[in-house]
């Protein structure tokens, strides 16, 4: 009797679980019945005793995260700034086999957004951004566990991503915003993060608003290793590339620049003498064009390298100054006294006036053979200093039949010279105001 005692407690004690977990089942069928709300059927799965949020889903092998990102907005409040500001919604989707439940509830999926601090979520973190501008709230979030245990963790989030540009060529540069998720916690043999159905770029709202931020490429990535925070932990990483509105810098920035500087060439066509005109047109023009770049240059980001538009201002500034300098060199040397009472005969062109002389002498030399030149190429018009005039040398032209000894030219009239100098500068200025335009926009547009 005593050995047969102890067999029937040795069967009781082992049936005892079969027969708890029996009841603990015909319960819980009973709790997903129709009928029954999402919160009963939640709170049935939930429970202590069958649920514990502090272990990982009971999966083989290693948990995985499908992640995919869906854009709703960009902004760039300042266009010069390296912040932009994004807008998008993040979902994972993961299995968690103890939140299965049965085909007896009407339910597809159940809501569980007030049941989020008694469900594990992965503890995903963001790194390489700025800063959230708002805080998670349960607005901002959805949860929803399915039949069959895949949990879908949806969350709105607002980033003002910190992004990197060249700022040495601005505006010619494409920043370039990165953020990347991983987890805090786990790693890689634990949990592992993929793009959901593989996608390789980002998702984007029909509704897609934009505010100054023009978005030329995307893609979504794994966290290349060298570049991934910790190289053990599982790592996805979403590239925005940027772009710069050029139309707006060349509209307030470089046309009214170019139609400064060559403002300032209108003086090389005025007359040497005009003061007030001349002086009104250098000095306004570098005052408007201070004004103009001093404005807008206060709305860049400082930095201590030569940028683009250092370079653009210098340059710019440097030939409305000179210009200026060009009229003060001018009317400096009409105005000096004229050597050996030379008379200027106004209306001569400085140039084409001497033009036919030069032609001809150039045409005689050709001419002439190499033998039958000799020492005296005195032309017919030449002004040569002459002995038979009396005891005091005189000067005529070389076809009078004096006997020339020294052949002296009478200097330029001052104001001869000082319109050859407007006549070179208005060929000189322009040109090399050309070859700087071309320079800058081929060298900085070839960094973009």
């Amino acid at each position: 009797m005593g050995g047969t005692s102890q067999l029937l407690k040795a069967a009781f004690f082992l049936l005892l679980p079969f027969y708890i977990s029996r009841c603990d089942t015909s319960s819980t069928d009973d709790i997903f019945e129709n009928g029954r709300s999402d919160k009963e059927i939640l709170d049935a799965l939930l429970m202590a005793t069958r649920y514990d949020k502090r272990l990982l889903p009971p999966v083989s092998g290693t948990l995985t995260v499908n992640m995919s990102v869906l854009l709703l907005s960009l902004a760039s409040p300042d266009e010069s700034s390296l912040k932009y500001e994004v807008e998008f919604l993040l979902q994972q989707q993961w299995f968690d086999p103890r939140l299965r439940y049965y085909n007896q509830s009407n339910y597809d999926f159940l809501n569980a957004i007030h049941h989020h601090n008694d469900v594990w979520l992965p503890d995903t973190y963001f790194i390489m951004h700025g800063d959230f501008k708002d805080p998670l709230i349960p607005v901002h979030f959805a949860l929803r566990i399915f039949r069959n245990g895949t949990v879908n963790y949806l969350m709105r989030r607002h980033l003002i991503l910190s992004c990197q540009g060249a700022l040495h060529i601005f505006p010619f540069d494409d920043p370039q915003c990165s953020f990347a998720m991983e987890s805090i916690s786990y790693e890689q043999s634990a949990i592992t993060y993929v793009w959901k159905n593989d996608e390789d770029t980002l998702r984007k709202s029909p509704s897609l608003t934009t505010l100054n931020a023009y978005l030329i490429q995307n893609q979504t990535i794994a966290c290349p290793t060298k570049a991934s925070w910790r190289g053990n932990y599982s790592c996805l990483k979403v590239d925005l590339i940027f772009t710069r509105d050029r139309a707006f810098y060349f509209t307030t920035v470089f046309i009214p620049g170019i139609i400064l500087v060559t403002s300032s060439f209108i003086t090389f066509w005025l007359e040497w003498n005009a003061v007030p005109a001349r002086v009104m047109i250098g000095v306004t023009t570098m005052l408007n064009f201070f004004t103009t770049s001093n404005g807008f240059r206060s709305t860049l980001p400082v930095v201590s390298n030569l940028t683009a538009m250092n370079v653009w201002d210098g340059v710019c500034m440097c030939f409305i100054y000179a210009s200026l300098l060009e009229f003060v060199c001018v009317n400096y040397v009409g105005r000096k006294r004229p050597l050996h009472n030379v008379v200027y005969r106004p209306g001569e062109n400085p140039v084409t006036q001497r033009l036919p002389a030069v032609l001809s002498r150039i045409g005689l030399i050709l001419a002439t053979p190499l033998g039958d030149k000799k020492g005296d190429n005195t032309g017919p018009n030449e002004i040569v200093t002459c002995t038979n005039c009396g005891p005091n040398p005189c000067t005529h032209t070389a076809n009078n039949g004096c006997a020339t000894e020294v052949r002296k030219k009478e200097p330029p009239h001052p104001i001869r010279v000082a319109k050859t100098i407007d006549v070179i500068a208005r060929i000189t200025f322009p040109t090399a105001y050309a070859v700087f335009l071309i320079f800058f926009f081929v060298h900085y547009r070839g960094f973009s």
